[in-house]
Parts: structure tokens; C-alpha cells; sequence
């Protein structure tokens, strides 16, 4: 079945004698989101706005109300709303979206916990230690909930571990490796769930999850290689590896771009690639006729990219 686009009925509305209600039935079933498709989006975006503002909520009643709250009463009142929240993400007859929303609003309520707990007794811990308890206190509910939002959490508490661990423990580290590593890791998790449906069927897996996924991913390479290009001389080895990692990783991205006729992956990784080309030409010098050249180089690319992206959105619409 062809699959209609507003630019194509508009062409075709001006260049035959369709009638308009023709045209505005084409319309409805083919660009226009329907009454159900709408009511269900704002029964979920509401949802979520109320589970978020409560527990912003939470976390302004503790901040306002600290000095006067007994050290049970914070730690007691917090895991309550863990375990009511859990309860009815567990034990209600609501549908499985409304359960996934109060599920990511409890693993929320859990790092407040652990956040009032390190307050109160003052234990001494690492920043990362935080993270890390928290990230293993969800990782099980991230996994069975198989809701992207909670995934999206778990991500991103798994990478300020590893940022903050990078930071308080491993000093005087390379930045270089730190990044590359970011960037592995979130090119395997985007991995999994890009050919995770092939061994789970009911893995959902939506494009703004996998296009988050990607963009940080991409945005850990630039900015590693990007301060392996202008830290000391003894990270030449771990830059080189880094760059021959990214030009592997980035060229399986682009052919997955064109094999599923994505442009947000190859406009991320052509851009990134400007980005990286532009450092090396600074790093080589820093006169005029550099910026001059640079500039010329990322108008002349950027343009060649837009160009090359709008030929294949023109190519892939009418294959």
C-alpha cells in the first residue's frame, strides 16, 4: 500500500480534479493523527507531567522543610511513596503504560532516598557512589518494564557513574579513553535495542528513544577525540585508537542510515565529522588564513551535507 505524503496530496490537489473532500479524506487517513491517537497522548503526557511535577514536588517539600523533619520521618516518608508507587505499578488493573509512568516515578523517589539517606547520616561517599546505588536499585525494573523513558534513565545514570567515577577515583586519567569508552557503551546499548526485537518481539523501541541514544553516543566520540587532539603528546595512542574505533563505528552507522533510510544518523555522524575535521585544522594553526579556511570548509561541507540528505529524502520518497 502507498503510503501518502502532505507534500504528494498537495501535488496531486493542484494538479488534478480531485474533489476537496477527496483530498481532506486522503488527508485524515494518511497525514492527520486521529481522535483516539490524540486522546491517548494526553491522557500519557499528562501522566507523565503529574508524576513529575510530584516528585519535584517531593523534593521542594524535603528542601523547604529540612531543618524541621526528624531523620525517620524524611527516610520513612520516602520509602512510602516507593512502596505505594510500586504497589500500584505492581498490584493495579491500570494498563501497562499508566504502571511504566508510576514505575519510572518511583525509581526517581529511589535516588531521592539514597540522596536524603547520604544527608542524614553523612556518610562520607564518593558522588559516584550515589549514582551507582541508584543505578543498581532500577537496574531490575529497567529491564522488565520495557518502558523507553526508564530505560533513558538507567542510561543515563550508568554514564554519570562512569563520568564521576572517571573524575574521584581514576585521577589524572585520560579524557580520551574516558569518551571513547562513553561511546562504546552507548553504541552498545543502541545496539541492543536496534536488533533487540529480533530475539524480543514486544520490545518497544521508538525513533526519539534510539535518535537520544545515538546523538549522545556520537556526541562522547566528538568530544573525546576532540580533547585527544588538543591534550599533551602522550595521548597520541589512545587518539589514534579512538579515532580508528569511531571511523568503524561511524561507517556501520552511516551504511545503517541508508539501509533504513534514516537521515538522522548520517546527518549526526557527517556533522560530527565536520566538527572532528575542524579541530585537527586548528590544532595545526591558529592565524587567519586557518579561520579563514576553516569557515570556508564548514560552509562548503555543511552545504554539500543538506544537499546530499535532501537527494536522498528525494530518492527514498519516490522509491
Amino acid at each position: 500500500m502507498i503510503k501518502f505524503q502532505r507534500e504528494d496530496i498537495h501535488i496531486i490537489s493542484r494538479h488534478s480534479n480531485i474533489s476537496e473532500k477527496s483530498i481532506d479524506t486522503i488527508l485524515k487517513k494518511n497525514v492527520y493523527n486521529s481522535k483516539e491517537s490524540w486522546h491517548k497522548f494526553l491522557r500519557l503526557f499528562f501522566i507523565s507531567l503529574g508524576v513529575c511535577f510530584t516528585t519535584a514536588g517531593i523534593l521542594f517539600f524535603f528542601a523547604y522543610n529540612w531543618a524541621n523533619l526528624h531523620k525517620f520521618i524524611k527516610i520513612g516518608l520516602i520509602e512510602a511513596l516507593i512502596i505505594i508507587t510500586t504497589s500500584i505499578a505492581l498490584f493495579s488493573k491500570a494498563n501497562s503504560d499508566i504502571k511504566n509512568i508510576l514505575l519510572t516515578g518511583a525509581s526517581m523517589l529511589v535516588g531521592v532516598l539514597f540522596a536524603v539517606f547520604g544527608q542524614v547520616y553523612q556518610t562520607g561517599a564518593n558522588a559516584y557512589d550515589f549514582f551507582l546505588g541508584w543505578t543498581m536499585a532500577i537496574t531490575l525494573w529497567a529491564f522488565i518494564a520495557n518502558f523507553p523513558p526508564l530505560s533513558l534513565l538507567f542510561i543515563v545514570l550508568v554514564n554519570t557513574t562512569l563520568i564521576l567515577y572517571f573524575e574521584q577515583v581514576v585521577l589524572n586519567g585520560s579524557y580520551v579513553f574516558l569518551y571513547t569508552l562513553l561511546f562504546i557503551i552507548n553504541v552498545l546499548f543502541l545496539m541492543a535495542f536496534l536488533f533487540g526485537n529480533k530475539f524480543y518481539e514486544k520490545l518497544k523501541i521508538p525513533t526519539w528513544f534510539l535518535n537520544i541514544i545515538a546523538l549522545g553516543a556520537i556526541s562522547f566520540s566528538t568530544i573525546g577525540i576532540i580533547a585527544g587532539i588538543f591534550e599533551r603528546e602522550e595521548t597520541t595512542s589512545l587518539l589514534l585508537s579512538s579515532l580508528l574505533i569511531t571511523v568503524l563505528l561511524y561507517t556501520l552507522g552511516i551504511r545503517y542510515g541508508l539501509k533504513t533510510k534514516s537521515s538522522f544518523f548520517i546527518s549526526i555522524i557527517s556533522f560530527s565529522t565536520i566538527i572532528i575535521i575542524s579541530s585537527f585544522l586548528i590544532k595545526l594553526s591558529h592565524d587567519e588564513a586557518m579561520f579563514f579556511l576553516i569557515g570556508l570548509f564548514i560552509i562548503g561541507s555543511v552545504t554539500f551535507v543538506i544537499k546530499t540528505l535532501i537527494n536522498l529524502q528525494k530518492k527514498w520518497i519516490n522509491s
